[in-house]
C-alpha cells in the first residue's frame, strides 16, 4: 500500500502565500510625475504610446492564446501591439472598443476630433406640413372649436353673457362643419363624440345663463336623448334647475327624480343636493309632507344647516310642536367641521410663531370658517325666533326652552342674543315693562352683552321721551364699550333732544370714527348741522349718506330741502324729481315740487305736480287753494268749484271757501246757483257782511223782492262791524297807553309793533272776496288744518342708533323691533 504513496520532497513544497507581498511597480502612482515614459504618453495624441522601456514590461511580447481547438498563433498589430483579447503572461487583455469614443483611422490622417458630429453643420429644416390634406384641415378645425369653447367659458366667468352665447353658437356651427368633413374622410364611428358633447353642453349652459330657457331645454334634450353620450342623464339636474327658475315646480321635481335615479350611490354629495332641491320644490308647491320626507332623509344621511333650517320651516308650516323641537335640536347638532378658536391663541412669546398665527387668522380658510359659523348662528337665531312663540303656551316659555337648548350646545354665546330678542318681542307686543325687566338682567353680564342691553334700554326710554333714563343707560352703554357706535349715537340723541347741538355733533362724529358705515350717526350729524345753520356741512353729510343709501327717500328729501334753503331751486327740483322716482305717490313731495316750479314761473309743471298731489292726498288745503286759484286765473271758474267745495268740507267753519264757491257760480253765469249758495251762507253766517252785499247785488240784478230785506240786514251788519272794530281799536289803544304809563322806558318800538298788528288784522279782513275782487289767496296762517307729511317735520327727529336702514318701509311694530337690535 505504501508503495503507491508519493511523498513530495521538502524542496518542492509550495508556499501558498508566495508573492503576496511582491510589489508591482506598474501600480506605483507616487512616481508618475518623475516617470518620463508616462509623461511622454500623456503628451502624445490619440493615445499612442512610447517604445517599450525596461522598467515597464512591454505588451508587444508574444503570448500564447489558448482556445478550445488548441494553440492559436499570436497576432500582432502593425506597431507590435497585441490585438484586443490577446493573452499576455497568462492574463487576457480586456476587450475594448475605441470607435464609439471617436477614435478612427482617420485620426491618423490628421482629421479633427469630432465625436458628436459638429463639423457636419446644423440639421436640415423640417419638412413643411401640407395643410391641404383633409386630415390637417380637420385637425385645425377641431382646434378652433376648442378655442371657441374656452373663449365662451371665459366670457361667461367675466360676466359678458351675450359674448359667451355668441361664441358658443359659433362653436356649434363649426362643430357641425367638422362632423360633415369627418364623415367624408373617415368612418362615422370615429367621430369625436367628446367634442360634440362639450359644444352642446356649453351652448345649453350659455342659453340658461342668458335666460333663454326654452332654447336651453331643447339643447339639453338633444344631449339626453342621444344614447351615444354616456352619463348624459345626469344633465336632467340642470333641466330641473331651469324648470325651478320658471316656477314649473312639478316638472322640476320630475326631472330631479329622473336625475336621482341615474346617479350612483357613490356620488353621495350630489344625491344630497338633488334631494335638497326636491324638498325646496315641494315647499314651493305647499306639499310640506313630501318636503319633510326629503329633508328628514338628508338630516339622517348627511345633515347640513340649510336642510335643518328648511325642516324647521316645514314643521312650523304644519304646526307640529314636538317635531319643531326635535328639528331645532338637530339643527344645533349639525357638525360644522370648524376647529377650535384656541388654536389661534399664541401659546408663547415667540415672534415667529405669532406671525404665523396672525397669517393663519387672515387666510381664506379661516374666513370661510367664520362665514360658516356666522351662517349657522343666523339659522339658529332665526329658527329660535320663529318657533319660540308657538312651541309652548307663551312665547316667554318658548324662548326659555330655546335658551336652555342653546346653552347646552357649542353656540352658548347665542343665549344672550336670544334673551335680547325676547325683550324685543316684548316691545313688539307693547309690553315695555317686561322688556325693560328683561334688559336690566344684563347689567351684570360681560361688557359686550351689557353694552348691547344698555343701548336698547336707552333707545326704549328715548322713544318714551324719558330722556333722563335714556341718558343714564346711554352713559352705561358707552362706559361698557367705548367703541360701540350705537351707544354713542344714542348718547348724541339724548343731547340733541336737550338742544345742545354742538355736543351732540361731537358724539355723532366719534361714532363715525369708530364705524364709518353707521348711517344713523351720519344722518343725525346732518340734522345737527342743519339746526346749527351750517348748511354746507349738513349737505355734505347727506350727500355722503346718499352714496351709501342710494334709494333712501328721507335722504333725498333732506338734500332737496337743503338746496332750497341754499336758494338753489334748480338743484332742489332735480333731487325732488329723484325722490319721486322712488316714491311717486308722496303727496308732500309732489306739492313741494309744484311750489318750486310755481316759484320759477313754470305754471304747467306746477299744475301737473299739484294735481298729482291732490290725487294722492285730496285733503291738503294749500294744494286745493292753489288749484282753485289756477282755474280762476285761467278763466275756468266752473272747474274751480269742486276744489273750493272740497275745502269747505274740510273746513266748514271757514266762510271764505263757501264764498269762493258762490263767486265761481256768479262768474260762470249761474246766477240762480250763486243766489242759492249765498242764501245758504247767510243762513249759516247771518252776520257776514260780504255775503249780504252779494245778496243785495244779485237780488237787485234779478229784480227780487227780498232786496229790501237783505239791504236792511246789511246795514245792521255793517254797523255791528264798525262797533266791533272801534272796540278792538279802543282796547288796543288802552293797552298801549297803560304800557306807556307803567314803563318810562317805552319807545317807538311798541307803537311799531301795534301798528304791525293792525296792519296784519286789516290784511286778514281784506283777504275776504269783495264784489270787485272775487278771489284773493288767503294767508297760510289762517288755515286751521293742513296736511303734515311724514317726511316733513317728523324727519327732524334724530334717528335711533339701532335703525338699520334709513329707507326701511316695514310696519311700525316691525321697525320698532329692528331698531332695538344692537349694532
Amino acid at each position: 500500500m505504501m508503495q503507491h504513496v508519493h511523498l513530495v520532497p521538502e524542496e518542492e513544497e509550495e508556499d501558498l502565500y508566495t508573492g503576496y507581498n511582491d510589489y508591482n511597480p506598474t501600480y506605483d502612482i507616487e512616481e508618475l510625475e518623475n516617470d518620463v515614459a508616462f509623461q511622454q504618453a500623456v503628451k502624445t495624441s490619440h493615445g499612442r504610446r512610447p517604445p517599450i522601456t525596461a522598467k515597464i514590461p512591454g505588451t508587444a511580447a508574444p503570448r500564447a492564446i489558448a482556445t478550445g481547438f488548441g494553440a492559436r498563433p499570436n497576432l500582432f498589430s502593425s506597431i507590435g501591439r497585441p490585438m484586443t483579447g490577446a493573452v499576455q503572461d497568462g492574463v487576457a487583455r480586456p476587450m475594448t472598443a475605441v470607435l464609439a469614443a471617436g477614435y478612427t483611422k482617420a485620426a491618423f490622417r490628421g482629421s479633427s476630433f469630432d465625436p458628436i458630429g459638429q463639423s457636419r453643420g446644423p440639421a436640415p429644416p423640417l419638412e413643411n406640413r401640407n395643410e391641404d390634406t383633409p386630415e390637417e384641415k380637420i385637425r385645425q378645425l377641431e382646434k378652433k372649436v376648442n378655442e371657441l369653447i374656452e373663449e365662451s367659458c371665459i366670457a361667461n366667468s367675466s360676466g359678458d353673457l351675450k359674448l359667451a352665447l355668441e361664441k358658443a353658437k359659433e362653436a356649434g356651427r363649426k362643430e357641425r362643419v367638422l362632423v360633415r368633413q369627418r364623415e367624408q374622410v373617415i368612418s362615422p364611428e370615429n367621430i369625436n363624440l367628446d367634442l360634440t358633447y362639450s359644444v352642446l353642453l356649453n351652448l345649453a349652459t350659455q342659453y340658461s345663463a342668458n335666460e333663454l330657457y326654452a332654447e336651453a331645454i331643447n339643447t339639453y334634450q338633444v344631449i339626453v336623448k342621444n344614447k351615444m353620450f354616456s352619463h348624459a342623464g345626469r344633465l336632467k339636474v340642470n333641466m330641473g334647475n331651469i324648470y325651478l327658475k320658471q316656477r314649473n315646480y312639478s316638472k322640476a321635481i320630475k326631472f330631479y327624480r329622473m336625475a336621482l335615479d341615474q346617479i350612483p350611490g357613490a356620488h353621495k354629495e350630489m344625491r344630497i343636493k338633488i334631494m335638497q332641491n326636491i324638498g325646496v320644490a315641494f315647499v314651493k308647491t305647499g306639499q310640506y309632507a313630501d318636503a319633510i320626507n326629503s329633508f328628514e332623509h338628508i338630516m339622517a344621511e348627511s345633515p347640513n344647516l340649510k336642510a335643518g333650517f328648511n325642516l324647521i320651516l316645514c314643521y312650523f308650516a304644519v304646526g307640529d310642536r314636538e317635531k319643531m323641537k326635535k328639528a331645532f335640536q338637530k339643527l344645533i347638532a349639525v357638525p360644522l367641521g370648524i376647529d377650535d378658536e384656541d388654536k389661534y391663541i399664541s401659546p408663547s412669546d415667540d415672534p415667529h410663531a405669532n406671525l404665523l398665527i396672525e397669517a393663519i387668522k387672515n387666510d381664506s380658510l379661516h374666513q370661510m370658517e367664520r362665514e360658516r359659523k356666522a351662517l349657522a348662528e343666523k339659522f339658529i337665531m332665526t329658527a329660535a325666533k320663529l318657533i319660540a312663540p308657538v312651541i309652548e303656551t307663551s312665547f316667554a316659555v318658548g324662548y326659555d326652552w330655546c335658551v336652555e337648548v342653546v346653552k347646552a350646545s357649542p353656540y352658548v354665546e347665542l343665549a344672550n342674543d336670544l334673551e335680547i330678542n325676547k325683550a324685543i318681542t316684548y316691545l313688539r307686543q307693547k309690553n315695555f315693562t317686561k322688556a325693560v325687566e328683561t334688559l336690566k338682567m344684563f347689567e351684570k353680564k360681560d361688557s359686550r352683552v351689557k353694552s348691547a342691553a344698555a343701548t336698547n334700554l336707552s333707545f326704549v326710554y328715548f322713544l318714551e321721551e324719558e330722556y333722563s333714563h335714556a341718558d343714564i343707560y346711554a352713559d352705561l352703554a358707552v362706559s361698557s364699550d367705548r367703541y360701540n357706535p350705537a351707544a354713542l349715537t344714542n348718547k348724541g340723541n339724548v343731547i340733541f333732544a336737550s338742544g345742545d347741538f354742538d355736543k351732540a355733533a361731537e358724539y355723532y362724529r366719534e361714532a363715525l370714527r369708530n364705524d364709518s358705515s353707521c348711517t344713523e350717526a351720519l344722518y343725525n350729524l346732518g340734522l345737527t348741522y342743519k339746526n346749527l345753520n351750517r348748511l354746507e356741512e349738513s349737505l355734505d353729510c347727506f350727500l355722503k349718506l346718499h352714496a351709501i343709501l342710494r334709494n333712501s327717500a328721507q335722504v333725498l328729501s333732506q338734500i332737496a330741502r337743503l338746496y332750497e334753503m341754499l336758494e338753489d331751486p334748480v338743484q332742489a327740483i332735480d333731487w325732488l324729481t329723484q325722490l319721486l322716482s322712488i316714491v311717486p305717490t308722496d303727496a308732500y313731495a309732489q306739492a313741494k315740487l309744484g311750489e318750486l316750479y310755481d316759484t320759477e314761473g313754470d305754471k304747467p309743471q306746477a299744475f301737473h305736480h299739484y294735481s298729482e298731489s291732490y290725487r294722492f292726498f285730496p285733503s291738503n288745503i294749500e294744494v286745493i287753494e292753489w288749484l282753485g286759484a289756477y282755474y280762476i286765473d285761467t278763466q275756468f271758474c266752473e272747474k274751480a268749484i269742486q276744489y273750493f267745495e272740497r275745502a269747505a268740507l274740510i273746513q266748514p267753519t271757514q266762510v271764505k271757501w263757501q264764498l269762493m264757491v258762490a263767486s265761481c257760480y256768479r262768474r260762470s253765469g249761474s246766477y240762480q246757483k250763486a243766489l242759492d249758495t249765498y242764501k245758504e251762507i247767510h243762513r249759516k253766517f247771518p252776520d257776514n257782511v260780504e255775503c249780504l252785499r252779494f245778496l243785495v247785488r244779485l237780488c237787485t240784478d234779478i229784480g227780487l223782492k227780498e232786496v229790501q230785506e237783505y239791504a236792511t240786514k246789511l246795514k245792521k251788519a255793517e254797523k255791528m262791524k264798525e262797533i266791533r272794530e272801534q272796540r278792538v281799536k279802543s282796547g288796543r289803544d288802552g293797552s298801549a297807553r297803560s304800557r306807556r304809563d307803567g314803563s318810562a322806558s317805552s319807545d317807538s318800538g311798541q307803537s311799531s309793533v301795534t301798528s304791525a298788528k293792525g296792519e296784519r288784522l286789516s290784511a286778514k279782513l281784506r283777504a275776504l272776496p269783495t264784489s270787485s275782487d272775487p278771489y284773493e289767496p288767503s294767508s297760510h296762517k289762517e288755515i286751521d288744518a293742513s296736511y303734515v307729511d311724514p317726511l316733513g317735520p317728523q324727519m327732524e327727529r334724530p334717528k335711533t342708533a339701532a335703525r338699520k336702514r334709513a329707507d326701511d318701509e316695514d310696519f311700525a311694530d316691525e321697525e320698532l323691533g329692528d331698531d332695538l337690535l344692537p349694532e
